[in-house]
């Protein structure tokens, strides 16, 4: 804006280039406000704005997902006669298909065409990964049908959308169908698209499968990555594998791969989950000494072991560790706890985190709620659990089925029936239905 006001102050009036490069610089910087101000200044100095001006001004509103303000400088574009191009459409498209609201995204992409504008593959690959997303795979592939009917032919980027769309609602014979539609099309599959299978396969519970599209990955002269490791060895976690994880894990390192922090807490989260939490501590001091920093999954996985071998106490001497290394407890971190003391029977020390959580400001959810005045209620405490049932209505936090059964089996047992029954005919009015035996 110096500069525009420096030339007028001289008698040099700034033209169109002089007012696109300004505007350039100032949505480059996050400048809104000035470069709103800037183009209404264009009008003024009778300079009219070209496409250029506006798709600066549509792209850098619709990076900044300011939809209303993008839109409003299209439709103004359109009222000047100034005809939009591809720019133009790929942004509001792009944006659109980042909100999931793909009905608007596939409308402009319509309106695009109807300006005898073709899009592009990465136009349509924007469009198709967004209906992936949204799960909605007969849009993403009638949309890429539609693609090679106006002759864009889908590339590798496309193809592997399409695949972890398909790998994700596990229709996994129709991902296998397009990988041999890519290959018929000459479209070489890439370390991405067996990645994208192997995932697949895993969620799947075909480890076989898998493997045999990790063998492919040699078989075609490709490199697995450490995603490629990570997804397989979780694969083989979840499968209650360790033994195969770990033989994965040494043919990682005898090709020069090391693992990182995801490496590490897939092994780590699953010995805790066998009990084997002197392996995860292995586990996690190898990570420490390589300098990768554990995050709060790695900290949750490891309490939520030693919650299970029934050692609460010793998973909580972990929250100290976990503040000076600079990872706050979350709510996960905090429910593992309280559930393995309610589980112990301790509800003293499962009570006390919950003020622990309100003093730190993380805010306990029905979860937390539910297993302490289940705890409370099946040890007779009913004044206590009563308290928290007050509480978690004070937080707004609405209880479920499972609070208000907790609470009436719980004032059952303790003889006071007229309690019960309030609760039962309160339970019934917010449309929740007791279960068979009460």
């Amino acid at each position: 804006m110096a500069l525009i006001d420096s030339m007028v102050s001289k008698g040099i009036k700034p033209g169109l280039v002089t007012y696109n490069s300004v505007l350039k610089g100032l949505l480059r910087n996050g400048r809104w406000d000035k470069a709103r101000e800037v183009f209404r200044a264009m009008d003024a100095c009778g300079v009219a704005p070209d496409v250029r001006s506006f798709n600066m001004l549509i792209g850098g509103f619709c990076r900044a997902g300011e939809l209303e303000e993008a839109l409003r400088f299209y439709k103004e574009m359109r009222g000047r006669r100034v005809t939009p191009d591809v720019v133009s459409f790929s942004c509001l498209i792009g944006l659109f298909t980042r909100r999931g609201e793909m009905d608007h995204a596939a409308e402009y992409l319509r309106e695009m065409r109807e300006f005898g504008l073709m899009p592009d593959g990465v136009i349509y690959t924007m469009v198709i990964g967004g209906f992936c997303r949204a799960g909605l795979m007969l849009e993403a592939l009638r949309v890429r049908d539609e693609m090679v009917a106006f002759g864009c032919l889908p590339d590798v980027v496309t193809y592997n959308t399409l695949l972890n769309g398909l790998c994700k609602e596990r229709r996994l014979s129709d991902a296998e169908e397009l990988l041999n539609e890519m290959k018929e099309r000459g479209v070489p599959p890439d370390l991405c698209t067996f990645t994208t299978l192997i995932h697949g396969y895993c969620r799947d519970g075909n480890i076989e499968k898998a493997l045999q599209f990790f063998d492919t990955i040699s078989d075609q002269r490709l490199r697995p990555d450490i995603v490629t490791y990570n997804t397989l060895i979780d694969g083989m976690c979840r499968q209650g594998d360790l033994g195969k994880a770990n033989e994965l894990w040494d043919d990682m390192h005898s090709r020069e791969i090391f693992p990182n922090h995801v490496t590490y807490s897939i092994l780590i989260d699953s010995h805790c989950e066998k009990g084997q939490v002197d392996n995860a501590f292995a586990f996690l001091d190898e990570m420490v000494n390589k300098g990768i920093v554990p995050n709060i999954m790695t900290y949750n996985s490891i309490i939520k072991g030693y919650c299970r071998s029934g050692n609460v106490s010793k998973g909580q001497q972990f929250l100290p560790k976990m503040r000076h290394d600079k990872v706050m407890p979350d709510l996960i971190t905090y429910n593992t706890l309280i559930h393995g003391y309610v589980k112990e029977g301790k509800m003293h020390e499962a009570f006390n985190l919950l003020k622990i959580m309100e003093n730190e400001n993380v805010q306990p959810d029905a979860v937390t709620y539910n297993m302490i005045i289940s705890g409370f209620s099946v040890h007779g405490n009913m004044q206590e659990a009563d308290w928290v049932y007050k509480k978690m209505g004070a937080r707004g936090i609405e209880p479920d089925r499972y609070t208000y059964m907790s609470m009436i089996n719980g004032h059952v047992v303790a003889g006071n029936s007229k309690k019960s029954f309030q609760l039962h005919d309160e339970m019934l009015q917010k449309g929740l239905a007791p279960d068979d035996k009460f």
